[in-house]
Parts: C-alpha cells; sequence; structure tokens
C-alpha cells in the first residue's frame, strides 16, 4: 500500500519532467542550438516543406481529415526550423526574432488551413477551384469594393497584397512551369491581407496612391519611394545606435536614470519616435522592395499592389488606427492564434482581448530566443489596446460623438508616444535597437553622412 502510494506520488512529477524535456527537445537552450550558416540553410528552409504541402491540400477538396493528420508535422517542423538554429553573432540577434516571428506565422497559417473543414476558399468558391455559377470565376475574381461592417471598405482594385497575383500570360506561364499543385500552394501561402480570399472579406486595404499605368511609370515612382524610404531609414537607424546602451547589440534602457526628469523622459521620447519611424520606414523601404521586384521581374500587375499602410501618423483614434491606419499584415495570424478561440470562450469581448494577447504573446515569445529574458511589458501593452477600445466605444455612447479630429489625433499622438514607452523600452533593454538592420558598408548615413558632419564639426572647432 505505501509503496502504491510512493508511485502515485510520484506520477506528476515524472509527467512534469517529462513534458519539460519535451518542451526542450522542441525549443532547446540557445546553447545547445546549432549557429546558422550556409550549410544549415537547407535544413532550415526544408522544415517549411510540410506547410507547403498543407496550403496544397487546403486548395483540394475532400482533405480536411488529412490536413488534420498533417497538422502535427507543420507545428513541429516550424518549431524546429526557427529554434533550433541560431545566429550567435550579437549584431545579428535580432534575427533569431525575426525567424521566430516567421515560424509564428507558418504556425498560424498551418491552424487556419488544418481547422477549416472547405479548406481555403477564394470569394466566389464553392469548393477550393469550383466557383458560382457560369460567370464566377469574373464576378467574384476580388472583394475590391466589399463594404464590410466595420465601417471601412476594401479600397482595392487588384487581386493580391504582399504578393500580387500575376497578370494572365504570366499566370498561365508559371503555372504550366512550376504545376498547378505546387502553383495554389504558394498563392495561397503569400497572402496576407488576403484581398480575393474568403478570410480577407472586412480588411481594410488602401487606396493606390501612384500612377498604375504605364508600369514603367509604376516603377519609377516605386524605386524613388524605396530610395526615400531607405535613406530616412538609414539616417533614422544610425542616429538611433548613437544612444548610449539602445544602440548595443547587448541592449540597454532609453530611460537614462542619472538625468533628472524632464531630460530623461525628453530624451526617451525622442528615442521612441525615433523607434516608430524605424519600423514605418522599414515597412515602407522592404514591401517598395518587394514590389520592385514582383512587378519588374515576375510581370506582377502595378494595380495589385496597394499600400501596405494608410497614413499612420493621421490616425484620429485608436480604432481607425489598429483597424485602418497600421499595416493588417499579421492581422489573420492575431486572429487564428488568439481572436477566434476568444470569440468561442467569450463572444465578440474574447475575440477583441485574444486578438491583442495573441500579438503580445506573437512579439514576446519570439523575442525569448534573443537570449534576453522576458518582458511581460509587451504582452501587457497589447492587452491594453482593448481596454483602450472599449474606452472610446463608451465615449461615443456617452456623448453622442466617436473619438475624432484634432484631439483625437493628440489621444493617438499620446498612447503611441507617451503610453507605448515601456514597450519600446522593453525591446531596447534586450538589444533589438543595436541589431544591423542596413550592413554598415550599405549605410550612406554611417559612410558619408556622418564622417561628413564629424569633419565638419572638427574644422569648426
Amino acid at each position: 500500500m505505501t509503496d502504491a502510494k510512493a508511485i502515485l506520488s510520484s506520477i506528476p512529477a515524472e509527467v512534469t519532467a517529462g513534458l519539460w524535456r519535451a518542451y526542450r527537445a522542441l525549443i532547446p537552450e540557445l546553447h545547445h542550438r546549432i549557429p546558422v550558416s550556409w550549410g544549415t540553410a537547407p535544413y532550415q528552409i526544408s522544415s517549411y516543406l510540410p506547410l507547403v504541402f498543407m496550403a496544397y491540400l487546403a486548395r483540394r477538396p475532400n482533405t480536411y481529415f488529412t490536413r488534420l493528420l498533417l497538422l502535427p508535422l507543420v507545428v513541429l517542423s516550424s518549431l524546429v526550423g526557427a529554434y533550433h538554429y541560431v545566429w550567435v553573432q550579437p549584431t545579428l540577434n535580432v534575427y533569431n526574432w525575426g525567424q521566430c516571428l516567421f515560424a509564428a506565422v507558418a504556425i498560424a497559417k498551418a491552424l487556419e488551413y488544418a481547422l477549416t473543414p472547405e479548406g481555403m476558399l477564394k470569394i466566389g468558391e464553392l469548393r477550393p477551384g469550383i466557383w458560382k455559377g457560369k460567370s464566377g470565376a469574373k464576378k467574384f475574381i476580388t472583394n475590391g469594393h466589399h463594404h464590410p461592417s466595420n465601417g471601412y471598405s476594401n479600397h482595392h482594385d487588384g487581386d493580391d497584397d504582399l504578393g500580387g497575383d500575376l497578370n494572365d500570360n504570366n499566370h498561365n506561364s508559371i503555372r504550366k512551369a512550376i504545376g498547378s499543385g505546387l502553383y495554389d500552394a504558394f498563392e495561397l501561402l503569400h497572402t496576407q491581407r488576403g484581398p480575393k480570399w474568403a478570410f480577407g472579406r472586412d480588411i481594410y486595404i488602401p487606396k493606390h496612391t501612384r500612377p498604375l499605368v504605364p508600369t514603367s511609370l509604376f516603377l519609377r515612382v516605386t524605386f524613388q519611394s524605396f530610395l526615400v524610404n531607405f535613406l530616412i531609414l538609414d539616417i533614422l537607424e544610425a542616429t538611433l545606435k548613437l544612444f548610449p546602451g539602445v544602440g548595443s547589440a547587448l541592449g540597454g534602457s532609453m530611460f537614462y536614470w542619472e538625468l533628472s526628469p524632464l531630460p530623461r523622459y525628453t530624451v526617451s521620447t525622442l528615442i521612441q519616435g525615433l523607434s516608430g519611424s524605424c519600423l514605418l520606414f522599414g515597412f515602407g523601404t522592404v514591401y517598395d522592395f518587394i514590389v520592385l521586384v514582383a512587378v519588374g521581374f515576375f510581370g506582377s500587375p502595378p494595380e495589385s499592389w496597394p499600400p501596405v499602410m494608410y497614413n499612420p501618423w493621421h490616425a484620429d483614434s485608436m480604432h481607425a488606427f489598429w483597424s485602418k491606419h497600421w499595416h493588417q499584415v499579421l492581422r489573420q495570424t492575431f486572429l487564428v492564434l488568439g481572436g477566434y478561440p476568444g470569440k468561442w470562450l467569450a463572444g465578440d469581448i474574447g475575440m477583441l482581448f485574444g486578438t491583442f494577447l495573441a500579438s503580445g504573446l506573437f512579439h514576446e515569445f519570439a523575442m525569448l530566443s534573443m537570449g534576453r529574458g522576458s518582458d511581460h511589458t509587451v504582452t501587457a501593452f497589447f492587452l491594453l489596446q482593448g481596454v483602450i477600445l472599449i474606452l472610446e466605444r463608451f465615449w461615443r455612447k456617452a456623448t453622442g460623438y466617436r473619438v475624432r479630429g484634432k484631439w483625437g489625433q493628440l489621444w493617438v499622438y499620446f498612447v503611441l508616444f507617451i503610453w507605448a514607452q515601456p514597450l519600446v523600452n522593453a525591446w531596447h533593454r534586450r538589444g533589438l535597437g543595436g541589431g544591423m538592420v542596413i550592413p554598415p558598408f550599405l549605410s550612406p548615413a554611417r559612410v558619408v553622412l556622418f564622417p561628413l558632419i564629424r569633419r565638419l564639426g572638427s574644422h569648426l572647432m
């Protein structure tokens, strides 16, 4: 009897130890991970092949059970591809964060593909590839002027977003070259905002701001935008790295406690503005580069590439900021990881907080891969966005007016420049600001501008 009790009492400890060993088999300690090199690239890339197969199945009818069986393999292989390899050079540590963010996006896609019984449908499809009516393919190929219930219309006139569809000739030639199955898989995988897909019905996509014809003019304007975004990003990033600690690969606080309160928070607000601007111009640089490649080399039509953001500085409420002005590239990721489960548990309120909770954990869990510890200030900030949106709703009910106008803009600036400082500080403390974004030899600011300023300064002195 005594032996039986002893055995039973040891079971919880053994189960806990077993679960911990399983966790560490998937996500090993940093010193047990494999350093990233050109030799490891094939293994990391191949870890996402099960996801490609999952996407293929999601565009084929009668594959629901197969997708469910495949889901554990896709999740496990995505985790292995991200967490079994490590960038060891301190200035490249930020890439560990990036590859783990990518894995989280891949897992969210896998969950959606596997748990949607009918598969991933385009607008107007009855089943994958089967359209409603004879003219369904033309009538429903996009949701260009759909008016979702949140009051923001999808103005997109093209076919896709973070990876545009090709024109008919290129579409058919590439499909023929790589096979219809592989083409369907990549067509599904590359879309983030999904304007022609059923899941993207309610996503706001900004109107085009660049001339769409001729293509050469579109490419010229896009290249000019790329140069401007790149040069501004370069100056901002190089300036940010001048701040002690913040600009270090090991990280440091942007609150300099040796200063008195007024200069301390003036400096932290300046760093906050620089950090936010780096994000904006970074998104613009990367997006413009992708557009140039897609349109210039692969023949994707310009109308398939609307702006990635809609004037974030003009947002006059936090609801408008998150639903319209900020990029919607990760919207579906957060809905799958938190919004939909939250709605199942607690309705619309659960969906709201679940989405922001997923966003917070998405950013924080990936940062654990940098080996700088955890800081759930990040998670708390995103959760508080749900509270802010509810407060804005209460304001409207109590006063009869939306949060809007100049006072609304000041409110947005307060949240982003003041309230969000602990969030950005949590990132800088762990070395995010010191990571290499633009290699120094490609940086006009560090190669030309800053040396010129120092030389002029020495001559003046």
